[in-house]
């Protein structure tokens, strides 16, 4: 398995994209604004997208894909999701007020995306892979994902926070070679993180003694302007940890 990392931070700026990743050419889990360095032949042969939750940092690129792709594709693009978020999309996206519905166009008979709910911990077969969903702590109803290779799993945790479910999820697979998981704000924004549901260094360094597995830790969502204290504070935090902090570009293999 080959994971491009498209966008890991948590915000825009010169170099910096939100989160996507592009999972062996075909499969993208978020559609971030690193969706926008694709190539049309890129974007074409992707088939399937496994979303996360609903903030915009996660989903505007599928906007502008479903844009691009309209006329170029002879198949539709399958939309994973749980009932809440694709509730959102069509509420508040996929609307005709901010953006065409593409799940009529170009009609309803063959539209250009087709959704299809996902159910936490029901696994199902993508791209040739095994993707489990997991519930997860965020503002909005959220869920990270379990990718089974066959040859090793990798799990990302979506934007989230200390939450038991977590870990019982995390522990409850066989094995986890690599975690793609959240620290989005330093130390002395902790009330921040605890109110927008997101990681600090610390917080995660503790809440990692829950976890039964020693996986490789791949750092993301790092708010822009802060990435060197998150740096210097995960140095203690998660000392003892085999870890990195993901950049644009990065490749996972799995």
């Amino acid at each position: 398995m080959r994971i491009k990392v498209l966008g890991c931070s948590g915000g825009v700026g010169p170099d910096l994209r939100t989160t996507s990743l592009l999972v062996n050419d075909e499969l993208l889990i978020d559609a971030g604004t690193g969706v926008g360095d694709l190539s049309l032949a890129q974007m074409s042969a992707i088939t399937d997208v496994l979303l996360t939750h609903s903030h915009l940092d996660h989903i505007c690129g599928l906007a502008f894909l479903a844009d691009n792709l309209f006329g170029l594709i002879d198949r539709p693009l399958r939309v994973h999701a749980t009932a809440e978020t694709i509730k959102a999309l069509r509420d508040h996206l996929f609307n005709w007020v901010i953006w065409p519905d593409f799940s009529e166009l170009p009609d309803v008979e063959h539209p250009l995306i087709v959704f299809h709910e996902l159910k936490p911990g029901s696994p199902i077969e993508v791209c040739g892979l095994q993707a489990s969903a997991f519930k997860v702590l965020h503002t909005v109803p959220a869920v990270g994902y379990a990718i089974d290779s066959g040859n090793g799993v990798f799990a990302f945790s979506g934007d989230t926070y200390a939450s038991d479910r977590l870990w019982s999820a995390l522990n409850a697979l066989p094995r986890l070679d690599q975690l793609m998981i959240d620290v989005a704000f330093p130390n002395e924004e902790a009330e921040l993180g605890k109110l927008a549901r997101h990681f600090t260094p610390t917080l995660l360094g503790e809440e990692l003694s829950k976890l039964r597995h020693r996986p490789k830790l791949l750092l993301t969502h790092h708010k822009p302007g802060v990435e060197l204290a998150i740096g210097q504070e995960c140095a203690v935090a998660l000392a003892g940890w085999d870890y990195r902090h993901l950049q644009r570009g990065d490749i996972i293999a799995s």
